[in-house]
């Protein structure tokens, strides 16, 4: 099977007093770029979440959106600072001694002061917490697989059928070559007739010129080369796998090969032929960028 670079997951687990939603969508890209959105208290598991992705995408541009519910009570706490509200009461008793002043500073006063006290997090179990985020994530993941799976069949159904329309304008090709030797051949040998007016024609001089000419416009090592090409990337939509770099590959080699054809060609049939057949190629191409 082979894979599209275009898909979308999504999961959403919840346990009692917590919920994680992850999201994933995805383009073609030449290697796997990985773009990851959450929350900052979710940042410790970036590298944990980088490696379990490489077990299900090999390449694309891979966007994720991470969303974190914590709904327990118990999820902060006051932190009373006990050292620093004595060390704020002796300056107080100090400057009261200083000044002759009474020191009417209420307790309601100094829990005020700056970092008396604080809202603090409670601690989060990590182990537990990834337990919860890696399932959330796998099962994103599988759901983004899946639709890449399915994009990526009718990916080859669709290549696969143009590969045969390539295939028919290469046969033509093949076959309407040696034609064009032999009405060259005539035409060579009505033109010199005609010139010199005489039945009789230098068969070893005609034959020099056709032969120069033949080897002129000769795209037989173009052809085999070309068939064996579109076999080849036939074979490997059908074997499956990561193939996205290798069939692109193959793809300009086939291209290169249909240039040659139409630069030798001076026939306009087959020129017509080469033509439709770089159209082809190039409709290949584009979707072979979508194959992972």
């Amino acid at each position: 099977m082979i894979k599209s670079m275009t898909g979308f997951g999504r999961c959403e687990v919840q346990e009692a007093d917590r919920k994680i939603t992850v999201e994933m969508k995805s383009v073609n890209h030449r290697y796997l770029d990985v773009n990851i959105k959450m929350p900052k208290k979710l940042n410790f598991f970036e590298a944990a979440i980088r490696s379990e992705l490489k077990n299900y995408i090999q390449r694309g541009k891979v966007d994720i959106f991470i969303t974190y519910e914590d709904y327990s009570e118990s999820n902060v706490c006051v932190k009373y600072n006990k050292e620093l509200a004595a060390e704020y009461m002796n300056y107080l008793n100090q400057m009261a001694a200083d000044f002759s002043l009474d020191n009417d500073v209420r307790i309601s006063c100094l829990s005020r002061y700056p970092e008396v006290l604080t809202m603090e997090e409670q601690t989060i179990d990590e182990e537990k917490l990834w337990l919860l985020l890696d399932k959330a994530i796998k099962g994103a993941a599988e759901g983004f697989v899946e639709t890449r799976i399915k994009e990526g069949g009718h990916l080859r159904d669709d290549l696969i059928e143009k590969l045969e329309g390539m295939l028919s304008h290469v046969n033509f090709i093949t076959e309407r070559s040696p034609q064009i030797i032999t009405e060259y051949k005539q035409k060579l040998e009505e033109k010199v007739k005609d010139l010199l007016a005489d039945p009789k024609v230098d068969e070893n001089r005609l034959l020099m010129e056709v032969t120069i000419f033949a080897d002129r416009v000769c795209v037989d090592e173009e052809l085999v080369r070309l068939k064996s090409h579109i076999e080849t990337t036939r074979d490997t939509l059908i074997q499956g796998g990561s193939i996205g770099r290798k069939l692109d590959f193959i793809a300009q080699e086939m291209n290169r090969e249909a240039n040659t054809i139409l630069s030798k060609s001076s026939d306009l049939e087959i020129s017509n032929r080469a033509i439709e057949l770089k159209t082809e190629i190039e409709k290949v191409r584009e979707q072979i960028q979508n194959i992972e």
